[in-house]
């Protein structure tokens, strides 16, 4: 087998993210520096720790923002590795029986021997071609162990 190595990222999701997170980080700091002076009609002022809060709130949501460029797959001659927003998965192939892309799906998602699908946000539907050729890869790769195991049984 080739030890050939299949990396995809979402493209799109990742820049409207990143966009995203510093706009709301701007936004934040903008509203902090404009927190100044009395709170209304009572005593309250508002202080520097009000501004540095709104300051932290922001970078709070950037970073929650952030997560959503986590997603990454993996695969190889071995196995595949799929990171989505939260949580991690390694799977040798021979638990695979199939990598899918459901027509109005999302993304893609494998298909295991016990019936339980694994959603690959890494390859979304957004992403149009790269998420195309990243399944096409990912089946190659499948294909490739599947001829593999083949080719042993029948040597045996």
């Amino acid at each position: 087998m080739s030890e050939a190595q299949v990396t995809v990222r979402p493209r799109r999701t990742r820049l409207v993210c990143w966009v995203s997170a510093a706009a709301l980080l701007v936004v934040f700091s903008l509203v902090a520096t404009s927190l100044t002076g009395r709170t209304g009609d009572g005593y309250g002022t508002f202080q520097r720790g009000d501004q540095l809060a709104m300051v932290g709130l922001g970078v709070f949501g950037a970073l929650g923002i952030l997560l959503f460029t986590r997603p990454r797959v993996v695969a190889d001659a071995r196995g595949v590795r799929v990171r989505n927003v939260l949580g991690s998965y390694d799977l040798p192939w021979e638990v695979v029986r199939g990598v899918r892309f459901d027509r109005g799906a999302p993304w893609a998602s494998l298909e295991l021997h016990d019936d339980d699908l694994l959603p690959m946000v890494a390859l979304q539907a957004a992403d149009k071609e790269l998420a195309v050729e990243g399944v096409q890869a990912l089946r190659r790769l499948h294909a490739a162990h599947l001829a593999a195991l083949a080719g042993d049984a029948a040597t045996r």
